[in-house]
């Protein structure tokens, strides 16, 4: 359907003109079909470079501190102050990329971030002095942070509202199938046998590096967001990407597409002031910013901080070889990864406020457990990852909708900026102070410690799943626009904060 365009009577500096649009309603309607299978695989990938990156640090971090590694840094380095330099390395990084990213578009900015993270992590294998290795996980960090910003924001307006939910915590779910092969690659790469002490550690990081080019290639493929360019004066593009799309679906199942079934009309803008972004998150929509501040403080503490340090944890009470980790972290990682996927679809179905709550809720009652079974010593190396395993099961799935919850309960033209905002604030108080203070903990050698490091994940967990359980919004099967209808709208935006 083509646009109705109409010159606004007066636009303003930064206006241009009246559309009038069914783009997000014709995205929405669309069959799942190969193109965003496309869209999946270019964007989605990248969080298995993300979780391969993170787990391979936390498993070499006992090599790396060993005699003859090439580097003189301890373990409490690697898994405190080089954790909290690459958290505060991407939340630094997703609030600068995710106002480029509203402001310049999704695709510019999901091929630059990439590019940052690959060229950080190469230098993170060349590192010889331990101030270059905190420099370059702080910039590794900075652009895995512009990543999160960009990639759900593309995310979330590409794929169709029925799928919405399901795909955004797979995808960011992802994460840990690139931590499974990282825990794998880590116990080849620590294998004296094979690589010396010196090598085999950057060897490791070398390895994403092959794997982010590769992703890169196919990430050249995937579209600018039609709903960002109609929004920004592109709306000829808009019109041409979406069309192109659905005489291909069109194609692929045989069968014309049902006609969408509404408009909206839109003042264009080139670009939207960060004065009004953090005034209509803040003041029209402060439930939400409370929901979304919960969501990232429960989940950034949880996994920032203790599973930072959980090859440590392994070795310090378990007395598990440095070289063996990886078995261990391998199956926590599989547990991370069903969870999304086999209970996404029930974010679409069962209810975003439902599954969010109890999500949160029982994967911090089950931490609970975990920590007095711990600190009663009826725990082996084992059963202490089983119940970690079911733990992040439930949390997995939690975390993730934290990510999906903030970029879709804020207007289309604060989003990018809104998902960099909550994941860079709650980040940095469960994600820096976090591994500061659990290395500390964990390394300590008594078991009570480790156990409060635990109880504190864990309470904070079932905090965010309270305030879920009264602020979630029911986002399921709904348009982006009907949850938070766009400033740029040409009638008055609603301030309800449903």
């Amino acid at each position: 359907m083509a646009s109705e365009v109409s010159r606004a009577s007066s636009p303003g500096p930064e206006e241009s003109s009246t559309v009038t649009t069914a783009v997000p309603a014709r995205l929405d309607r669309l069959p799942w079909s190969r193109w965003h299978w496309m869209i999946v695989i270019g964007l989605g990938t990248v969080w298995i470079l993300d979780g391969l990156e993170v787990t391979i640090v936390g498993n070499v971090a006992g090599r790396i501190a060993e005699d003859g590694s090439g580097l003189d840094i301890t373990a409490a380095q690697i898994t405190g102050v080089a954790a909290a330099l690459y958290v505060a390395g991407a939340c630094s990084g997703a609030l600068f990329f995710g106002w480029l990213t509203d402001r310049y578009g999704r695709k510019r900015l999901f091929m630059v971030t990439l590019i940052v993270y690959l060229a950080a992590t190469a230098m993170t294998a060349l590192s010889f002095e331990t101030w270059w290795f905190f420099l370059f996980r702080f910039l590794t960090g900075f652009g895995i942070g512009g990543e999160y910003a960009a990639i759900n924001s593309a995310i979330d307006e590409l794929i169709p509202s029925h799928y919405r939910g399901r795909v955004d915590l797979i995808i960011n779910g992802s994460y840990w199938l690139g931590a499974i092969g990282g825990s794998l690659l880590s116990i080849v790469m620590l294998d004296t046998d094979i690589f010396p002490k010196d090598l085999g550690w950057r060897l490791s990081f070398a390895l994403g590096v092959v794997l982010g080019l590769v992703i890169l290639l196919v990430r050249r493929h995937v579209p600018e967001s039609p709903r960002w360019q109609f929004i920004h004066g592109r709306g000829d593009e808009a019109e041409e990407l979406v069309g192109a799309v659905e005489r291909e679906i069109e194609e692929e199942k045989g069968a014309p597409l049902p006609p969408p079934d509404r408009e909206i009309t839109i003042h264009q803008r080139k670009s939207i002031g960060f004065g009004l972004i953090a005034k209509t998150v803040f003041r029209s929509y402060p439930r939400r910013a409370v929901l979304g501040l919960s969501l990232f403080i429960g989940q950034a503490f949880l996994y920032n901080a203790i599973t930072f340090g959980f090859g440590t944890i392994l070795i310090t009470f378990f007395d598990v070889p440095t070289g063996s980790t990886g078995y261990y972290f391998a199956v926590i990682a599989a547990g991370n990864f069903m969870g999304p996927l086999l209970l996404g679809k029930l974010f679409d179905t069962v209810g975003r406020r439902i599954m969010i709550s109890s999500t949160y809720l029982l994967s911090g009652i089950l931490l609970f457990g975990t920590a007095w079974l711990f600190d009663r010593g009826s725990l082996t190396a084992t059963t202490m990852t089983a119940c970690w395993c079911v733990v992040l099961f439930f949390a997995s799935a939690g975390a993730s909708s934290a990510y999906l919850t903030v970029s879709e309960i804020f207007p289309m033209e604060t989003r990018a900026m809104a998902i960099a905002f909550f994941y860079a604030l709650g980040t940095a108080a469960g994600g820096i102070s976090g591994p500061l203070l659990f290395a500390d903990l964990t390394a300590s050698g008594v078991v009570g410690d480790t156990a409060l490091a635990f109880q504190i994940g864990a309470g904070l967990m079932c905090a965010a799943g309270l305030v879920a359980a009264f602020l979630a919004v029911n986002a399921e099967r709904r348009s982006l626009e009907d949850i938070a209808e766009p400033l740029s709208t040409a009638r008055p935006a609603s301030s309800a904060d449903a």
